[in-house]
């Protein structure tokens, strides 16, 4: 494609910013086949002068896109696309899908279970208990009533969730997970236009869901105490968050920044989207209570048994205040969708045989001793990680973006999958590092791994 024939529209009267204006045209473009893979693209001088803005704004636009991995610079030659990944980015995140690894490549990106810990032989004996079930002649459009129940019996046991002196079951609703209830709560709650505020950097999978059904959303930062509460925009008409383990920051909303959560919720009539993420994997100490536990009257609590067992299940579950939960079944009853049946009826029996809590157990014991061997690995040489004594994962702060991209490049020659910050941001980067999970590889693929990650590390 020739330069003049870059497909750029700014809209000046927009409250997004031109820079993130652009990066998305031309994010758009090479998604859609536009720009294609090694074309090249006008400095940032020029570009500048063609649109009538100043050189900040494109060279803004390009040190994002550099971010992500969809241009790079050559040298004494200029700037070209490096990718032209397939689909269409309409309805989806405006950052970058990761790639998947190949398959000599370890993957250490965050958000991968333990699957291998599973007990295959229990593994087996739920999928034919559940098999044995008769045949549903009716969707469950709640979910089935024993799916609740077990559900409702875990949250008070590993999560401490008891509303109003005691969950009842027919307050939790099946899903397909937690981005799938998003999707639901967005199309049954919110109207186009409402805005929502999001972690910054957050689950970009959420901003996606929100985006896809046309709801504004507008980035909260994020501390290593989780959301920062003044942070959140005046105006909104809801806020997503996961307090449990900020994903991908690793860091624990304290105590008393629930309350203020809360509060300005009460106050100015928000809805809380508490995303659950690694909240059953905590290594230190007892868990603080959940927003849903604080404030069931705003919080919409969503979970998944897919960090916790697998995504074969497709299941998770939604606590909402009843107004809420009403408008979903309302939703669902609608659209003639309902949550698939398989994956419940297989963690009941997970559940009604004892395994579910073993393995909970076996997965703690587990993750706390990865964790415990890549933390010791880094301090020893001098690399230092952030985010609590929790989950799958930790992250490697970096200086700059230059800095994660070479690691990423580094590491995957190294036959190493690493996760870039760069990638979790909404709107412009501010955060640089690499998220390093330890829940998807084998004991052995870790142990062979940390010294490779602490000799990447000390070049950086």
């Amino acid at each position: 494609m020739s330069e003049t024939a870059l497909p750029v529209t700014l809209d000046r009267d927009s409250a997004e910013p031109l820079a993130v204006q652009l990066a998305e045209a031309l994010r758009a473009a090479a998604a859609d086949g536009r720009l294609r893979s090694g074309d090249r693209l006008p400095s940032t001088r020029a570009l500048a002068a063609r649109l009538g803005v100043s050189r900040t704004v494109t060279a803004a636009a390009y040190e994002q896109l550099h971010a992500e991995g969809w241009i790079a610079g050559r040298h004494g030659s200029g700037t070209y696309v490096t990718t032209t990944p397939p689909g269409s980015l309409k309805g989806r995140s405006r950052r970058a899908p990761a790639p998947e690894p190949a398959p000599d490549v370890v993957d250490f990106a965050p958000g991968a279970p333990w699957a291998e810990g599973l007990d295959r032989a229990a593994w087996r004996r739920a999928w034919r208990a559940a098999a044995d079930s008769l045949p549903l002649f009716r969707p469950q459009r709640g979910g089935l009533p024993e799916y609740r129940a077990v559900v409702a019996e875990h949250l008070l046991r590993h999560r401490g969730l008891a509303v109003r002196g005691g969950l009842r079951a027919e307050l939790v609703l099946a899903t397909g997970g937690t981005t799938a209830a998003l999707v639901e709560l967005a199309a049954a709650v919110l109207e186009p236009g409402d805005v929502v505020a999001v972690e910054e950097p957050g689950y970009q999978r959420a901003v996606g869901a929100l985006r896809s059904a046309r709801i504004k959303v507008v980035q909260a930062p994020v501390d290593e105490e989780g959301l920062l509460v003044d942070g959140v925009p005046d105006g909104v008409r809801a806020v997503y968050c996961s307090p449990a383990h900020q994903y991908p920051m690793g860091g624990r909303m304290s105590a008393a920044r629930r309350v203020a959560l809360v509060e300005r919720a009460r106050r100015e009539g928000w809805l809380v989207v508490e995303d659950d993420y690694d909240g059953e994997l905590r290594y230190d100490v007892a868990p603080l209570p959940l927003l849903a536990a604080l404030a069931p009257d705003v919080v919409v609590h969503l979970g998944t048994t897919s960090k916790i067992l697998t995504p074969t299940l497709g299941a998770g579950w939604m606590v909402a205040p009843e107004p809420i939960a009403a408008e979903v079944l309302a939703h669902r009853d609608r659209t003639g969708t309902s949550p698939s049946a398989a994956g419940q009826r297989v963690l009941v029996e997970l559940a009604r045989t004892g395994d579910l809590g073993r393995h909970l157990r076996k997965l703690r014991r587990e993750l706390s001793e990865r964790r415990a061997a890549v933390v010791s690995a880094f301090a020893a040489a001098g690399v230092s990680v952030l985010g609590d004594d929790a989950g799958a994962h930790v992250v490697v702060p970096l200086p700059d973006a230059r800095a994660e991209r070479d690691l990423l490049v580094a590491a995957e020659a190294r036959g190493l999958r690493l996760d870039g910050l760069a990638r979790h941001h909404a709107g412009r980067p501010r955060v640089f590092g690499v998220a390093i999970g330890y829940g998807a590889c084998s004991r052995e693929q870790l142990t062979a791994a940390l010294p490779v990650l602490v000799d990447l590390l000390r070049a950086v």
